[in-house]
């Protein structure tokens, strides 16, 4: 109850609106309730971004909505960087497909479009391309972050710590 009025009153000093989860059935029943939410509000699309996607760039989702104005229905999906995953979904109109995410749902989502019919179209985007699944993704966000000169100082100086903790712990002992 708590974690939900903290999440509703940061929402409502952006301009965002909070879909209770009650049931919290996943990632993809998640999309799903806020999908059906933008269409009983009569939107014409629809950003599906998972929250694992630390190094996301504001900008480059700017980008991303500009190119596909008027274009509907279509699918953009954006990939993670292995190509399996799915880091971005944009629904032209908003219930275009159902959502599908987990393991393997970047096939899942194209193979949706395409049965729908619809336009589809893959777009990379780099600061989704880096999601925190595994622990070579922790690595790689480390290394993006550190290739970018004073960039999140603090969540750089974690991840080094959980690299360090997690060589510790794999190293053998006497």
């Amino acid at each position: 109850m708590r974690r939900r009025a903290a999440r509703t009153a940061l929402a409502s000093g952006h301009d965002v609106e909070v879909v209770d989860d009650p049931e919290e059935a996943g990632q993809s029943a998640a999309a799903s309730r806020g999908v059906a939410r933008a269409v009983e509000k009569g939107a014409d699309r629809v950003l599906l971004v998972p929250g694992d996607c630390p190094a996301l760039d504001p900008n480059e989702l700017d980008a991303l909505l500009a190119k596909e104005t008027g274009v509907a229905p279509s699918v953009v999906i954006v990939p993670d960087r292995h190509r399996t995953g799915t880091n971005a979904l944009l629904l032209s109109p908003p219930g275009v497909i159902q959502p599908a995410f987990g393991e393997g749902s970047f096939a899942r989502h194209r193979e949706r479009a395409e049965a729908a019919g619809v336009r589809v179209r893959v777009e990379e985007v780099p600061s989704l391309a880096l999601d925190v699944d595994t622990p070579d993704d922790f690595d790689a966000l480390r290394e993006k972050l550190e290739s970018s000169r004073g960039v999140a100082p603090n969540t750089v100086g974690m991840l080094r710590q959980l690299a360090r903790s997690e060589a510790g712990a794999r190293a053998p002992t006497g």
